[in-house]
Formats: C-alpha cells, structure tokens, sequence
C-alpha cells in the first residue's frame, strides 16, 4: 500500500475516531504529498521521496519543539510532540545509538577511512544506506565523533 493510500485511510480513521493530534498530523503529511505531486518536478513520488517528504515533516516539527521549549511554552510544544509521534509512524523504525555507531564503525573499517577529511565521504555512504533509518544529523556528529579518535 503507498503512502498516499495509507495516509487517506487513517485520516479517515481519525476523522470517525476524532483524533485532533492525528488528524492534524495526517493533513500535513497529505498536504506535502500534494505538494509535491503539484511541484512539477516530473519526479515521482516512489519510497525514497516518501521517506525525505516524512523525514522534512519531522525536522519542521522537532525545530518548532526546540523554539517552543526555549521559549517555555509548553502547550505548543506538546502540539508538536504530538505531530511527531503521529507521522513517525510513517517512516522506518529508527536505529539506537548503539546501533548507528556501530553501523558506523564498520561502514569506516570496510573503506578504510582514517582521516577527518575523508568525513564527507562516510556520511554519504551512511546516509544512502540508512536512509530513513536515522537522521543526517545524527549520522554526522557519529562519524565526526568516530574519526576523531
């Protein structure tokens, strides 16, 4: 079942189970769908794309999170923390931090990497092989944490 399929039926869901957090949540994931679709970027809309448009969707919300705490606002933090948990559901399950770094430790042994400058090159080769299975972010600051070393 694709994304847009999936997501057409658990909007429905909510909307029979009136769901306010994953109907909002589930609206925003349809709604960059259809941007997307409309972008005229000719590309289509396969599983790799479906992952990047979750994985954007995450990162607005987990920005907005960090701005609402640090402005202690906690009732707009919780709408947020609420979105996540929603469209997370959508995306792969996520590795641990244990399991990232040692993903990592063998990505870097298999290549023989040992320099800091060759960085660039580990975080692509991780990132197309956990795609949506961790944050870019959270890729890079392990690999700089590991060649560091």
């Amino acid at each position: 079942m694709s994304l847009e399929a999936k997501i057409t039926e658990d909007l429905k869901e909510a909307m029979r189970n009136k769901d306010q957090a994953a109907l909002r949540a589930i609206r925003a994931v349809k709604s960059a769908i259809l941007l997307f679709k409309t972008s005229g970027t000719q590309e289509e809309l396969n599983e790799e794309n479906e992952i990047k448009l979750l994985q954007k969707l995450v990162k607005q919300r987990k920005d907005s999170l960090e701005i609402y705490r640090q402005q202690n606002r906690p009732e707009l933090a919780s709408v947020e923390e609420e979105e996540i948990a929603v469209i997370e559901k959508y995306l792969p399950k996520q590795l641990s931090a244990e399991e990232l770094s040692a993903f990592i430790s063998k990505l870097i042994a298999d290549n023989g990497v040992s320099e800091m400058k060759e960085m660039g090159k580990v975080i692509g080769l991780a990132s197309k092989a956990l795609a949506g299975q961790a944050e870019g972010k959270a890729i890079s600051e392990e690999v700089k944490k590991q060649l560091s070393k």
